[in-house]
């Protein structure tokens, strides 16, 4: 399960289809060493976004493809 605290790396990891969430929401460096270190609480308050929302959006998707 995804939560805040969870590394964005990891996520895309796991899948990298998810990369289309972060994107949405202005997380345009994906491939930068120091993002894929964040967590997504972390990311998400650097670009003003709901980090509840994309951790939402994020284990919908995880549930529909596993």
């Amino acid at each position: 399960m995804i939560t805040k605290d969870t590394v964005i790396g990891d996520v895309l990891d796991k899948d990298r289809t998810t990369s289309e969430y972060f994107l949405e929401i202005g997380m345009h460096c994906l491939g930068c060493p120091a993002s894929r270190g964040e967590t997504i609480g972390e990311a998400c308050a650097v670009h003003g976004t709901d980090a509840d929302a994309l951790v939402e959006k994020l284990n919908a998707h995880m549930k529909k493809t596993a």
